[in-house]
């Protein structure tokens, strides 16, 4: 049983009906917002392979994107409670979708590519064998049915 109960809300709307709704598959567009209390609007569509419009957010990004964020947040926690001073982060977060003959998908993997500088080089091998436990408590990589992979580098010393 859940120790604590977190609840999340956000609302979907769909902008893409064209005049005819879904009168044929491309009658419609795939354009949606996405909004949530006191957060700006998040504008989706679907990736462009499935008509949707490339200069919105579609949910396979999102996806990615949420596995990315959860990680690093997770790893900065890690970090902190080992020691480890990072002082700089950022990732690059690739994922593979497979789709099947009669439509359906499902994401393959998705690996992540943080790359971060710490303060103290002694501590750089300890910083890079946190990803693991970031990714144990990392909350969405726990909820997807496919494997996360990390490739971690730490970056050299930055002088800012």
């Amino acid at each position: 049983m859940a120790l604590n109960l977190h609840h999340y809300e956000v609302n979907v709307f769909w902008t893409g009906n064209r005049g005819t709704g879904t009168s044929a598959y491309r009658d419609y567009g795939r354009d949606h917002s996405v909004t949530a209390v006191g957060l700006p609007t998040l504008l989706g569509s679907a990736d462009r392979t499935f008509h949707g419009d490339r200069e919105r957010w579609n949910p396979e990004q999102l996806l990615v994107t949420a596995l990315s964020q959860c990680h690093m947040l997770s790893y900065l926690h890690v970090a902190v409670l080992h020691g480890v001073v990072v002082t700089k982060y950022e990732d690059t977060a690739t994922g593979t979708l497979i789709l099947n003959p009669d439509g359906s998908g499902q994401f393959e993997s998705v690996t992540l590519h943080p790359r971060i500088a710490v303060a103290d080089p002694a501590t750089e091998e300890l910083a890079l064998s946190l990803h693991a436990e970031a990714g144990a408590k990392c909350f969405i990589a726990r909820s997807v049915n496919f494997p996360v992979h990390h490739v971690p580098e730490v970056l050299a010393p930055t002088q800012d």
